[in-house]
């Protein structure tokens, strides 16, 4: 309950920016400097998370605060070019400071310390200190308010597998969580391919206008969603004659459609297969 509310909460307060910070790109580089650096599964969800909802609040205060001082057309043009070379410049050290925060949240034993993290940005020949690392972190918790503990899609997931089991689900756990931890990998990194999939599935048409796509916009930042979907994908991987229980069950648990459910799996697998066959 605490779960969905808290994702009924985040979806209602969504920005119209939401998402711009996941490409695949930057998702990848968070992805490996995790692996890098040996930490937990949640710590690279988290700071892909903790990055998306700083970067977007940093444009917006920058660009409230020049667009309130500059003119219009020629002034705002330059005045963004500004903003977006500021972002580009310091973009790799606030990627860097979101892994470092995600790591202190999880309180994992691989904490990144400043000289790991210092160490790294040297080895792309930027010339950061300390001082600047810790302001780095700071920028981040000050533009946030410090609200940096928010839950990842891994602790729906988690939370849904727990739930299944009570209810009476005989699942393989272990495997189908670690499946489950995979799926969720992949679907960050092919986010905009599954999610455009489900889109023109869902309106029946396969060139959806721009409002389709906006309004599409809080079923990409659905947590929920997401979790039963890899959860259904997961369990139709692993133990096809369990599917169609499984997915009852979540709709049970979570009042997500069955159709829903059945969309989000289908968009997964023909992602992963490459193929167009139904």
């Amino acid at each position: 309950i605490h779960l969905a509310t808290e994702n009924e909460q985040y979806l209602s307060e969504l920005p119209e920016q939401a998402g711009y910070f996941k490409e695949t790109r930057i998702v990848e580089f968070i992805f490996l400097l995790s692996e890098k650096w040996h930490l937990d599964q949640s710590t690279r969800y988290q700071a892909v998370e903790l990055l998306e909802r700083f970067m977007i609040k940093q444009v917006e205060q920058m660009c409230d605060g020049r667009g309130n001082a500059e003119g219009r057309d020629q002034g705002q043009r330059s005045s963004w070019s500004s903003v977006r070379d500021q972002i580009v410049n310091t973009f790799v050290l606030r990627l860097v400071s979101c892994v470092q925060l995600a790591s202190k949240l999880s309180l994992h034993y691989s904490r990144v310390t400043s000289d790991t993290a210092l160490k790294f940005l040297q080895s792309l020949k930027y010339s950061y200190t300390k001082q600047e690392l810790l302001e780095s972190e700071l920028a981040v918790l000050n533009t946030l308010h410090f609200h940096i503990n928010v839950s990842t899609p891994l602790a729906y997931v988690e939370l849904l597998l727990e739930v299944l089991g009570y209810n009476g689900c005989l699942l393989p756990a272990k495997p189908l969580h670690q499946l489950c931890v995979q799926l969720l990998d992949f679907c960050y990194l092919t986010r905009e391919t599954i999610y455009d999939t489900l889109l023109k599935m869902t309106i029946e048409n396969s060139t959806p206008s721009k409002l389709q796509i906006a309004k599409f916009l809080t079923v990409k930042e659905d947590f929920m969603l997401l979790a039963v979907g890899i959860i259904s994908t997961g369990v139709f991987i692993l133990s096809p004659g369990h599917w169609e229980q499984v997915v009852e069950h979540l709709n049970c648990i979570t009042g997500i459609s069955t159709q829903s459910i059945l969309e989000f799996s289908y968009a997964v697998v023909k992602r992963i297969v490459g193929s167009i066959t139904p």
